[in-house]
């Protein structure tokens, strides 16, 4: 018997389609033969049903479907007694809850689709836990006793009795303006309990837009007004799904320090976070999340801040004696081989001259350089200092309105572009755009181990583009720009909606592509770790966001990191472990060493 319960079955409801197969799963499968109902398909039934009592294990009925809708996963061995909750027969199933701890910021990190929000309903009173019965689901004493001698029975009897309130920020703030009605200020003033209205505007920066209406906001802005709407409100657990996304370096920390400033001896605070060093920066201590997506996810004990985003990075759970991910990830930065004499001469050399671009009120000047092929050059700067006009202008599509240099040609390029939004229009399947776009690529095999397979394309291919997720349509984007043959690629914002893990596999196959296409990317990215990785040089972006920027000549990543650091006033250290960027605490002894001797970016190895 305690053999037979460690699997389950998932059958994806989008993919299952019974009236469009021959139902070969329940034709093949052993158990039915012997005349056991294990798995069920009758006429009337819109999915496959299959008996996780029942089933062996086989794997025969997931070869057979020809929709690929069927997994039967083996898990650990004594999960099943966690289950916290599962939504219905053959669906996700949670284990275990990440324990809130009062006045202290819980981190949970994880892949996509693996809980997360889930266990933020749950602890939000949002979601009663089922403990895996769904059928007939417990009542709140018996779940209490099932938790009875954790932290959580405290928590969960306090959501009880003394009726706490819960505020989630949402994940995808774009559905933020189909819900809430009026401008910034007002919605602000409706919410206002703490009396905190002017400080948070001034410290989100919210008072260029405090009278413009929430629909006509970008991204970013979204952001802020959304953090802002959780914070300015009365509230025991206050919970941030992925508050960074949209945001630039210096907003991830402002709003680092927004998040943290609501702590209280007896609030709690949640956070998702994909960007590990801002994670790093906002937690206490931090639950990590493994699994299989889609399937079902499990929760680790706290650790500490460092250890858990290590475990994370290791891909193995120590105190279980378990490895959940083939291969760690490292952030070993390498000098580019390009310094030595005898190549020099290999790489094709390209300047661009000194040139302006007023556009409205902004204005941008970039100052002149140049850059050779195989070669990343990240930019870095606030949101509206010019990164994407620049971009446009390398590309040809905003000609400059003075070019001050006249013995330096704009060298015409062709380029490949992946813009920072990306609305799906597409009405066919994710393979039919590929066939349209980049036929040759995609039929490449060298294209297709390098970018396709790390990428995942191939679950994709037979999904409509506009029923994509964010992150799903993020990488098609990608695969979609590199597989264009250009001599540069402008590659816009890689990691928004990716998740910590998928951020690391595509910075690794950005950089393995443009260094064996002998190619150039320009790439602009606010994920901290992701920045350090990628980049060969840098463009540090310096003046008034929307105002008045000035782009500098590409430089070495230490100097240009120092130079951006120092306007944001932060400094780095290194993880001795996997080498992995952290912020150091404002203040700490650390921070202030390093600011007397001027090394804001630590690249000590």
């Amino acid at each position: 018997m305690a053999d037979r319960l460690t699997r389950i079955a998932i059958v994806s409801s989008d993919r299952c389609k019974p009236k469009k197969c021959r139902q070969e799963c329940k034709k093949s499968c052993p158990v039915v033969k012997t005349g056991k109902l294990c798995i069920e398909v009758t006429p009337a039934s819109k999915l496959a049903f299959i008996s996780e009592e029942l089933c062996i294990g086989c794997g025969i009925c997931v070869k057979k479907c020809p929709f690929e809708a069927i997994q039967i996963i083996n898990l650990p061995k004594d999960l099943d007694k966690d289950t916290t909750h599962r939504y219905g027969p053959n669906t996700f199933k949670l284990h275990r809850l990440p324990v809130p701890r009062p006045g202290q910021v819980l981190g949970l990190v994880g892949t996509n689709g693996i809980g997360k929000s889930t266990a933020l309903k749950v602890l939000a009173g949002k979601l009663k836990p089922n403990l895996g019965r769904f059928n007939n689901p417990p009542d709140w004493q018996e779940i209490l006793t099932y938790f009875r001698g954790s932290e959580l029975q405290n928590y969960f009897t306090r959501i009880l009795e003394d009726n706490l309130k819960a505020i989630i920020k949402p994940q995808y703030v774009d559905h933020i303006p189909k819900a809430v009605q009026g401008n910034v200020g007002q919605v602000l003033d409706q919410k206002d309990e703490r009396e905190k209205k002017a400080q948070l505007c001034a410290d989100l920066e919210l008072n260029q837009v405090i009278d413009r209406n929430v629909g006509d906001l970008s991204g970013g802005e979204l952001q802020r007004f959304a953090i802002a709407v959780v914070a300015i409100q009365n509230a025991e657990i206050y919970m941030f799904d992925e508050p960074s996304s949209y945001l630039d370096v210096k907003q991830r920390l402002k709003a680092a320090q927004v998040v943290r400033s609501l702590l209280r001896p007896n609030s709690y605070v949640i956070v998702v976070e994909h960007d590990l060093s801002v994670l790093d920066y906002l937690s206490d201590f931090i639950c990590c999340l493994y699994g299989k997506p889609g399937a079902y996810g499990v929760v680790t004990l706290p650790f500490s801040v460092r250890e858990g985003i290590n475990i994370f990075l290791a891909g193995f759970v120590p105190t279980e004696n378990l490895r959940f991910r083939d291969e760690s990830l490292m952030f070993k930065v390498a000098e580019t081989p390009q310094e030595s004499a005898e190549e020099i001469q290999t790489y094709q050399r390209y300047r661009y001259p000194t040139m302006s671009k007023t556009q409205g009120n902004f204005k941008l000047k970039v100052i002149e350089g140049e850059f050779t092929d195989s070669q990343i050059i990240v930019m870095l700067g606030e949101n509206g200092t010019g990164k994407t006009t620049f971009i446009r202008m390398l590309a040809g599509l905003l000609k400059p309105d003075t070019v001050e240099d006249s013995d330096v040609e704009m060298p015409e390029f062709n380029v490949s572009y992946k813009p920072q939004k990306i609305s799906p229009k597409f009405q066919y399947t994710v393979r039919h755009l590929l066939h349209l776009k980049i036929r040759d690529s995609y039929m490449h095999p060298q294209f297709v181990t390098d970018v396709m397979k790390p990428l995942q394309i191939e679950q994709l291919m037979d999904q409509e583009v506009v029923n994509l997720s964010g992150g799903e349509l993020q990488r098609v984007a990608l695969c979609l720009c590199l597989g264009k043959p250009a001599d540069i690629y402008l590659i816009d914002e890689p990691s928004a909606y990716l998740d910590s893990e998928q951020r690391i596999v595509a910075s690794k196959v950005i950089k393995r592509f443009i260094l064996h296409a002998k190619k150039t990317a320009f790439v602009v990215e606010h994920d901290f770790i992701m920045a350090t990785y990628l980049a060969d040089k840098v463009i540090v972006y310096e003046g008034k966001p929307s105002v008045d920027c000035i782009a500098n000549a590409p430089q070495s990543l230490v100097s240009g990191m120092n130079l951006f650091l120092s306007h944001l006033d932060i400094t780095f250290r290194r993880d001795p472990t996997n080498y992995r960027p952290r912020i150091n605490k404002l203040d700490s002894t650390k921070d202030r060493e390093q600011k007397s001797a001027g090394s804001y970016y630590y690249l000590d190895d």
